[in-house]
């Protein structure tokens, strides 16, 4: 779950802008104990696409109305993360994969681009409609599914990392439980500074798998660079509690130990850090 300030950081909006999709119903985050609101992973996701169609340069006002409508009416059971979104003009088009429509007025979007009958009864298609269906039909070849794209975020780390980044992304939009690509696309984002945003994803990751030690390391390096150093303290013993032979943890928590003036308790860490990389 992640706090307005973690949604906000994540998708490089506005705290203004959060509150706006907030005050139409495009998403309802629940709250905590101490009454502090909580976003969901799929609420991110959602205020991601609103946020894309934004950028299509569709006004924002109509991008809010369409999908609280969209969401009021769709069928019990389907849930609004099944449906994609897309811009034409100035107005939104949904999709459920059997029909599309304009969810501001319930409109059904039909396609009228299609092959003619002419007056033998064979189909006519222009040039330009054809050159626009082999288009689409590269277009349409069957999506990657969540750990394709998974291992192409891999392969492009090294060559091209905003790709990485983008890879990681999609295979979230599929599968948001996908802990590894958390974790790998979380490390991307805090090489290139953004480490609040990498924060949520290693955090995100540590959810869905709390026996991750690599999740758990990472939000301690996180929260240092936070200057959070108590809370990363804590993260580094749970990375110890996951895997109590992974030496980086060792230092680091021998390193914040020594600063909080614990000097016993860094010394045994420190120890235990040189026997391991000695074995190496």
């Amino acid at each position: 779950m992640y706090s307005p300030r973690a949604v906000a950081a994540v998708l490089g909006m506005s705290v203004a802008r959060l509150r706006s999709y907030l005050r139409a119903g495009v998403v309802t985050p629940t709250r905590n104990e101490k009454g502090e609101m909580r976003f969901s992973f799929e609420d991110l996701l959602l205020l991601r696409k609103a946020e894309g169609l934004v950028q299509q340069r569709i006004p924002a006002r109509h991008v809010r109305d369409a999908i609280r409508k969209m969401r009021d009416g769709l069928p019990a059971g389907t849930s609004v993360h099944q449906v994609a979104l897309s811009g034409e003009g100035q107005r939104v088009i949904a999709d459920d994969g059997h029909r599309r429509w304009y969810p501001d007025s319930g409109q059904t979007v039909f396609d009228f681009q299609g092959p003619l009958p002419d007056k033998g009864g064979a189909a006519v298609t222009s040039l330009a409609n054809a050159r626009a269906a082999a288009s689409l039909a590269v277009e349409r070849d069957p999506p990657l599914a969540a750990r394709d794209l998974f291992k192409r975020g891999c392969l492009l780390e090294t060559t091209s990392p905003d790709e990485a980044c983008q890879a990681y992304r999609a295979a979230l939009e599929l599968e948001p439980e996908l802990a590894d690509a958390h974790v790998n696309l979380g490390r991307l984002l805090h090489e290139v500074g953004d480490v609040y945003a990498a924060l949520v994803h290693y955090r995100a990751a540590l959810s869905l798998r709390p026996g991750d030690t690599t999740a758990a390391f990472n939000v301690g390096v996180a929260l240092e660079d936070l200057g959070a150093t108590l809370d990363a303290v804590t993260a580094y013993r749970r990375a110890l509690e996951c895997d109590p032979r992974n030496p980086d943890a060792h230092y680091n928590l021998a390193r914040l130990l020594e600063q909080n003036g614990k000097p016993d308790l860094a010394v045994r860490h420190l120890l235990l850090y040189r026997q391991l990389t000695k074995k190496r």
